[in-house]
């Protein structure tokens, strides 16, 4: 008999938990599979510290592989779940795509940036939820004080030293307060040449800081804030952003390069595509957080909406700590409802207490309900921490003493871009790449171009974001398009043929009378342009003006590349006056009233360049392969009132090939792209 199956998408705080514990309860029972974008636990209450300069990233990212024993990782974002057929499709970070089954389901798939519908806000601001984000931040901010202190403009200056926090709970104002610690101490070793010093400002549209918390820690924080310089203004907001600054709701206009978006967080958007009952975003689930109707489909984290048996009739809050308790009571439910644990239990709650870590020795913290604010809340904010870790103490607490004795690094890396972390990501834990398959192409403009576009988009889940969404079309770093150029064939298209919606044998998109553009192959030849049409005095239109094959010849007997241009067939010549005088492709349309205006006709591929030739040399075509009536190619072009010549020439050398089709006359331009002898 097989072993169930289990599937746990998403490894934060609730699904790591989940794992770790099902990995002890099942103990080689049951197969367990992880399913999430990166290899590592991220302990997000630590993540200001990294962006600070006082943790290394690593510090605070926890290997999945080397902590989970007994639990098959599998890379990849969830973008697709079948319930009746009890499978989860998902995309790894190469593009491929992969079928996951399972007996038993549990959606950890955690929150995403708050968007509201600001103007300017998704394409100028940047949230806070990953490693991407935080190491963006830490090399965005030297950038700018270092910028600053070059600046002789004191506007200038005042702008890049100036940064926005917008939100006022726990992650921005720890943001915020060690924002202001790091920036003093850059301008300590280095001062600005106009006397200017970094300024944070602090904003939410509540009435007091970290309203989540008691009110006596609230007014701590705030104290601290405004003793190191940070401009707290409640009861504000943003209400335009742009590249140069912002606009906040009170009518005041600050000159800004900088724009942190900490305002909350939303459910993954996964779970809305399950057309279950659903609560303000997040799944409805039982206290069991066992989803009603579905036996084998359970939700944790910040992705349920768990009811909160200590007050009947709310939801356990979006935390950390309430996710982390959630992921050990849905393990142990899961492998009870598997028969292999013990009886089912409802997840009920006691409150802990909460710490705050304001930087350097300042925290506030209310342990077992016990309010508490200086070196002491300092200490056990940092205690628990530890504790609360489940790898990386060590490093972690030896990276805290170095910092105690030696000053920080401000060195920016510049290996996240600004166009790499768009506040409208639905997976901020995985910084955008050119050649990622969360787009067709993803890029933008450097760091502090002007403007500040950012590609838009979600990532290769495909799931939308809620609120302001960024431009329509993204591209490459270089501006360019992402796919084909003009003139050649796209990659991977079979032979010649030109890739969809490009010039080539179709006509180009938006033209009058389903005529290609102008200058494009295809179609009516513009002006100077190689083309179909036979130079004026050409035989009848049912005649070759170059002794081409018929309509659909194959092109094998096109010459080979090597050959000399000078026994290509040459550039068409009028018989009838001799005077050498060339006819361009233009002309020779305006000669032909015999073909209706706006019908193209089509070619079996681009023209060849050649080297024009004063001697045109007829083909070495065996006559029995030519269409009836043809001229050899570069014979003397008779006009209309006269019969072709019985005797084209004299015979060309024997080891010449014959020419392809579709050997254009007059002055040929090459549509690949490269140059060749023999253009004009």
């Amino acid at each position: 008999m097989s072993r169930p199956r289990i599937v746990i998408v998403g490894a934060g705080f609730a699904g790591y938990r989940t794992a770790r514990t099902l990995s002890r309860l099942t103990r080689h029972q049951a197969d367990i599979t992880l399913l999430n974008p990166t290899d590592y636990f991220l302990y997000l209450p630590l993540l200001p510290q990294v962006a600070a300069g006082i943790l290394e990233p690593r510090r605070v990212s926890v290997s999945l592989s080397g902590t989970l024993p007994r639990v098959r990782l599998v890379l990849g974002e969830a973008d697709g779940i079948d319930l009746d057929g009890r499978t989860v499709h998902y995309t790894d970070p190469e593009g491929g795509e992969g079928t996951l089954r399972y007996d038993r389901l549990v959606l950890a798939a955690g929150s995403v940036n708050k968007l509201l519908p600001i103007p300017g806000v998704a394409e100028h601001a940047h949230g806070f939820r990953g490693l991407p984000e935080a190491l963006y931040l830490r090399d965005h901010v030297t950038r700018q004080v270092e910028l600053a202190a070059a600046a002789g403009d004191r506007a200038e200056c005042a702008a890049r030293c100036t940064f926005v926090v917008v939100g006022a709970g726990y992650t921005g104002t720890e943001v915020a307060a060690h924002g202001q610690m790091y920036t003093d101490a850059q301008v300590r070793r280095h001062p600005m040449r106009t006397g200017m010093r970094p300024r944070w400002m602090l904003l939410d549209v509540a009435e007091r800081v970290l309203p989540e918390m008691d009110e006596r820690l609230s007014r701590t924080a705030e104290r601290v804030l405004r003793q190191r310089g940070v401009d707290v203004r409640m009861g504000t907001s943003v209400k335009e952003a742009t590249h140069d600054g912002v606009l906040l709701t009170d009518g005041t206009t600050v000159d800004t390069r900088t724009l942190v978006w900490c305002v909350g967080v939303r459910p993954d958007p996964l779970v809305e595509s399950l057309g279950l009952p659903m609560e303000r975003g997040r799944l409805l689930v039982d206290p069991h957080l066992q989803v009603p109707g579905r036996p084998e489909l359970f939700a944790c984290g910040d992705v349920a909406a768990v009811p909160d048996l200590n007050r009947p009739g709310q939801y356990t809050p979006m935390t950390a700590q309430h996710a982390w308790r959630h992921g050990k009571v849905c393990a142990q439910n899961v492998a009870a409802s598997l028969g292999i644990g013990g009886e089912r239990r409802a997840y009920r709650h006691r409150d802990m207490g909460f710490v705050v870590d304001l930087g350097g020795a300042k925290a506030a913290a209310n342990p077992l309900g016990v309010p508490m604010s200086g070196p002491a809340a300092g200490a056990v904010t940092r205690g628990y921490h530890l504790a609360a870790m489940p790898g990386n103490r060590v490093r972690v607490a030896a990276d805290w003493l170095l910092d105690a004795v030696l000053p920080r690094q401000a060195v920016q890396l510049g290996l996240v871009r600004s166009w790499s972390v768009p506040l409208e990501s639905a997976s901020p834990e995985v910084a955008r790449v050119p050649g990622r398959p969360d787009s067709d192409a993803t890029g933008g403009p450097a760091d502090g171009a002007p403007g500040g576009a950012r590609s838009g988009g979600d990532s290769a889940a495909g799931r939308s974001g809620a609120g302001a969404e960024a431009g329509a079309g993204e591209h490459r770093p270089g501006g360019g398009p992402a796919r084909g150029r003009q003139g050649e064939p796209a990659a991977n298209q079979p032979g010649r043929e030109p890739a969809k919606n490009q010039p080539g044998r179709e006509p180009a998109k938006n033209q009058p009378g389903g005529e290609p553009a102008k200058g494009q192959p295809g179609g009516e030849p513009a002006k100077n342009q190689p083309g179909p049409e036979p130079a004026k005095n050409q035989p009848p239109k049912n005649q070759s003006a170059k002794n081409q094959s018929a309509k659909n010849q194959s092109a094998k007997n096109q010459p080979p590349k090597n050959q000399p241009a000078e026994k290509q067939p040459g550039e068409a010549r009028s018989a009838a006056g001799g005077s050498g005088r060339l006819r361009r492709p233009a002309e020779a349309a305006e000669s032909r009233p015999d073909r209706a205006p706006g019908k193209p006709r089509k070619t079996s591929g681009p023209p060849r360049a050649t080297k024009p030739s004063t001697t045109p040399k007829p083909s070495a075509m065996p006559k029995s392969s030519r269409p009836p009536g043809a001229r050899a190619p570069g014979a003397p072009a008779p006009s209309r009132s006269a019969r072709p010549p019985a005797d084209p020439g004299p015979e060309p050398p024997a080891n010449q090939p014959p020419p392809g089709p579709d050997i254009a006359p007059g002055p040929v331009k090459r549509t690949d792209g490269r140059a060749a002898e023999g253009d004009s």
